[in-house]
């Protein structure tokens, strides 16, 4: 790392970080001070007799060109420390916590710049699925938009709901978490859960301060916009839709199960068949549906199929919005199943689920892991999502170990977001699939 960081000075002059232009100025505004300062000492030389010992002094048994260079290289020297020094001490004030990792100011000058111009990426989903995502993708870009579901009715988020008439704050306190650029104590600070205390108990700190603030500011919107400013997060967290909505399944067996909550916990009912909305048709929050036709890319998943990801994309104006929008689109597979929810569910499955609610066309590339060796199989339990299909409709097919080492059934958040940004630069040269690809989902599907 120090020999590295020897060569962190030459960020400094890189395009874009808009450093070049003020210390040209500054340069230049040295050098007329010392032009001016030149002459007032030339006049006081040839105006004055000066003792024998300013001629060793002054260098002038060294050629005047020699002298100028010899003074123009330390000025600039002591100019560029100083400046350094500065900066540094002002920096660091105000970033302490940047300070004790040991980030060096330029990389942080760097790294904002550089966020600043990447791709604007929409990701839709909600869970645990949708922040894991959020913090790979902050290491590339900080336009980012997530847009999370209010069907949840469960936990915390459940019953400040049903308490208090506003919209789960669970999954957008997931997304803050991860976007956030504070210490990692704050961000510990804000998923801290309550385990006991009449009324705290099963509460998370940052529900009850999404909470407090709609209370200050006056609407759920503007105190997750509020949340996010105070938290320095990377990015925006807006709800699919304000509408307090409920998610409704049917399952194989004729079965009716209400609330998100009871569909992810309920295993005994069949096969799910179809969800829905109560109200059928809410309005989609504008900001949502800006971003969306704004996207350079829309990012569907991961995250539990049935109560995560399609109870955003049931609000008819996401869904048109994706539809209308110029953006590359791609699903995120999960790379397992969700007792319950998806047993036996391969890629094809997880797709064919979405298409059934949304129609066809929607979706341009399946990001699928390929990773799965090594596994334990855990009966009744969650199972990797085998690789079961191949290029059709349209449909694009990207093979990429996207898969934790240390939870193989969870992405890693590093990962995925290198094989999407690696989708994103590549989509004009991808074919239908990816030629080694091809040869691997043929072996799967006749397996």
């Amino acid at each position: 790392m120090p020999y590295l960081r020897k060569f962190d000075f030459l960020k400094w002059f890189y395009p874009g970080m808009h450093i070049k232009r003020w210390l040209f100025l500054l340069m230049l505004g040295v050098t007329l001070m010392g032009l001016g300062f030149a002459y007032v000492l030339r006049h006081v030389y040839v105006s004055y007799t000066f003792p024998d010992v300013f001629y060793y002094i002054t260098l002038q048994f060294i050629p005047q060109i020699a002298r100028g260079a010899l003074f123009m290289g330390v000025a600039l020297s002591l100019i560029l420390f100083a400046m350094w020094k500065l900066s540094h001490s002002l920096f660091y004030s105000l970033l302490p916590h940047r300070h004790e990792n040991g980030e060096s100011l330029v990389n942080i000058i760097y790294n904002r710049r550089y966020l600043s111009r990447g791709p604007k990426i929409v990701a839709i989903g909600g869970g645990t699925g949708l922040s894991n995502l959020l913090r790979g993708l902050k290491e590339h870009t900080t336009n980012l938009t997530a847009i999370v579901t209010v069907a949840d009715d469960g936990g915390s988020s459940g019953r400040l709901r049903e308490e208090l008439g506003i919209l789960p704050p669970g999954d957008v306190r997931n997304c803050i978490a991860a976007l956030a650029d504070v210490e990692p104590l704050m961000s510990k600070l804000f998923q801290y859960r309550f385990s006991q205390g009449s009324g705290l108990a099963g509460h998370s700190f940052g529900n009850l301060f999404i909470v407090a603030m709609s209370g200050i500011v006056g609407n759920f919107e503007e105190a997750v916009r509020q949340t996010s400013r105070v938290l320095a997060v990377r990015g925006q967290i807006i709800p699919s839709t304000l509408t307090n909505v409920t998610l409704y399944a049917q399952t194989n067996d004729a079965g009716t199960i209400r609330g998100e909550s009871n569909i992810s916990q309920t295993q005994a009912k069949g096969h799910i068949k179809d969800i829905y909305l109560v109200p059928s048709n809410p309005p989609a929050y504008p900001e949502a549906v800006r971003a969306i036709l704004d996207a350079d890319m829309i990012v569907l998943g991961p995250g539990s199929l049935y109560t995560s990801l399609l109870p955003n994309l049931l609000v008819e104006g996401i869904r048109r919005a994706i539809s209308a929008s110029p953006a590359l689109k791609i699903y995120v597979c999960n790379v397992a199943t969700q007792p319950g929810e998806t047993d036996d569910f391969g890629v094809a499955e997880h797709l064919a689920a979405i298409e059934e609610h949304i129609g066809h066309g929607l979706i341009q590339y399946v990001l699928a892991n390929d990773n799965v060796e090594g596994v334990l199989l855990k009966p009744e339990r969650s199972q990797p999502v085998q690789l079961n299909m191949a290029p059709a409709n349209g449909v694009r097919i990207i093979l990429s170990d996207v898969v934790s080492q240390e939870n193989r059934y969870r992405h890693d958040s590093t990962k995925l977001a290198q094989a999407l940004l690696r989708t994103y630069e590549d989509r004009h040269q991808l074919g239908q699939t990816q030629p080694e690809a091809e040869e691997r989902l043929a072996a799967a599907i006749s397996d």
